[in-house]
């Protein structure tokens, strides 16, 4: 527990945070609260949290049939512009992610890695 919370320590050092702090279980000074998620406490050296579920930051999950995507760093986002498809967007740190204001990472493709196999996904 003591090499987390001193890499916190050192973490908010780095960013300039130091002026505030409360003693936190060891006796040192925590310079933030921990991070919540819903009524959860986490690690965000470790995990994320997506629509107040805490997840390892490796987890991945697909968007669309064929295409992976990390939830902790990205969003699967529907789109029609033209024609339907699917797109992964960038999670911007430090605000509120929507599908409608983050910058595009891929187009994913709809169609199956069998493609003239004559097999359907």
């Amino acid at each position: 527990m003591v090499p987390r919370v001193l890499a916190a320590l050192f973490v908010s050092a780095l960013l300039g945070s130091l002026s505030e702090g409360v003693p936190g279980p060891d006796g040192l000074w925590l310079c933030q609260p921990a991070p919540r998620c819903g009524d959860q406490v986490y690690n965000p050296l470790e995990q994320c949290c997506d629509d107040d579920t805490i997840l390892p930051l490796n987890r991945t999950r697909l968007c669309g049939p064929h295409c992976r995507y990390w939830p902790c760093f990205e969003l699967c986002c529907p789109e029609s512009v033209g024609h339907p498809r699917l797109v992964v967007r960038l999670r911007v740190l430090g605000v509120s992610s929507q599908c409608h204001s983050s910058p595009i990472s891929r187009v994913c493709d709809r169609t199956s890695p069998l493609r003239g196999t004559g097999r359907r996904p």
